[in-house]
């Protein structure tokens, strides 16, 4: 009896508080693939792929940005332009709150950064696009800022660089949103017509309206590896039709088989494929 309770005792006092070793919070990540548990800063200087199955994990703007351009050369534009609420739209809580703490969260005023830049010494407009922002969704402010990021590679003859991550229009904007679905296509034509290049990124996600406005308009059309691509979800689909869908269906690899996307680029890939179409058409 005597050796049961000092065994109980040693239990304890081995796994109380006090003799635990205290591990800082967040810093190992779950594979959402493998599973594999990894130490989050390997993961981090790996461009956020992991390193075991190269699943590309999300990344915000801010990130992305820094990827992408060639150092402390992003000159951001329409920094200002904030959404509103003119709808006064309410659901589980209002708009309006969900905006402050979206804002909170990611520290920009909405779901997209535009500006100029730098990439491998080409000059571009960049617009990338922050899933962590209300799920990347296109309001006023993000269709505005795309309009207006290519009205000025227009007048400076540019290349158009969009990293889209999105699940669609906003539903709080209602049709306001839907609109800038046309606002940005007919931009886009206008920019076509100058002789402008658009190189369209799409990343995971990238659904509903941004896929069915901008982000399939580009003269090159590039995707990261297993990028879910589509209009409406797999799942909404299959509901729908009754019918299964064939392996992999609205992933980056499947809808290069079906010519909606011109190549499948590895994020470590992306600066130099992106410099070598810039060069490839003469910008």
């Amino acid at each position: 009896m005597k050796n049961k309770e000092q065994t109980q005792q040693w239990a304890d006092e081995a796994t109380s508080p006090a003799r635990k070793r205290s591990i800082p919070e967040g810093l190992w990540i779950r594979c959402d693939v493998c599973s594999s548990i990894l130490f989050r800063r390997s993961v981090e200087n790996n461009l956020g792929v992991c390193p075991e199955c190269q699943h590309h994990f999300r990344i915000g703007a801010q990130e992305r940005i820094e990827q992408l351009v060639d150092p402390e050369t992003f000159e951001q534009f329409d920094e200002a332009l904030a959404p509103e609420d003119p709808l006064n739209f309410v659901d589980v809580k209002p708009y309006k709150e969900r905006l402050e703490a979206a804002q909170k969260k990611t520290n920009a005023k909405d779901a997209i950064q535009t500006g100029y830049a730098f990439i491998k010494g080409r000059k571009v407009v960049l617009g990338v696009m922050d899933f962590s922002f209300l799920g990347g969704s296109m309001g006023s402010v993000v269709g505005e800022k795309i309009h207006r990021a290519i009205v000025r590679a227009a007048d400076q003859d540019l290349p158009l660089i969009i990293v889209s991550a999105s699940g669609g229009a906003r539903m709080m904007e209602s049709g306001l949103s839907l609109m800038q679905m046309a606002k940005t296509s007919a931009s886009l034509a206008r920019f076509d017509a100058m002789g402008g290049l658009f190189i369209s990124v799409l990343t995971d996600p990238t659904t509903g309206g941004v896929t069915a406005s901008f982000a399939m308009l580009g003269d090159v059309i590039l995707a990261e590896p297993k990028a879910l691509i589509g209009f409406a979800g797999p799942r909404v689909i299959q509901q729908t039709i009754k019918q299964e869908l064939p392996e992999g269906f609205q992933r980056s690899e499947f809808l290069l088989n079906c010519g909606f996307v011109d190549c499948v680029v590895d994020r470590k890939d992306l600066r130099s494929e992106i410099s070598s179409l810039i060069d490839y058409a003469g910008k």
